[in-house]
């Protein structure tokens, strides 16, 4: 839970400018890459786009005994809670139950509008 006010004041600082003539506050792929950046700059093992037998997590980070799994939604204005739900209802976490860690699925939800972290969902699954 304490990730979501670090990546909100982050999301607060780009600038309005870097918005302009550009469709990038529609497409996940930007929100996503804030986030890869974020935990690529720290060292971390990180899997984008990690395929399962059920569809593919947007991005799992693999840290101190513990692994993160992110699903990552775009939406108009409020969240609607589909990124969480969409890592349980496609069995995510099972990719990583041998490993005995604490599993964290959270689901982010971006606004189009406010081009910033709207939803922020987080549940932990111990093995």
């Amino acid at each position: 839970a304490g990730l979501e006010p670090l990546f909100h004041a982050l999301f607060a600082g780009i600038p309005n400018d870097w918005y302009r003539k550009n469709q990038l506050a529609q497409f996940e792929g930007y929100y996503a890459s804030i986030f890869y950046s974020y935990f690529a700059a720290l060292g971390l093992d990180i899997r984008l786009e990690d395929t399962t037998n059920h569809g593919r997590i947007d991005m799992a980070v693999l840290f101190n005994n513990e692994v993160l799994l992110f699903e990552f939604k775009v939406v108009e204005l409020t969240p609607q809670g589909k990124a969480l739900q969409q890592i349980k209802d496609k069995g995510y976490a099972d990719k990583y139950r041998a490993r005995g860690e604490p599993i964290h699925l959270i689901g982010v939800d971006f606004s189009k509008d406010s081009r910033n972290v709207v939803g922020f969902e987080v549940e932990t699954v111990h093995v």
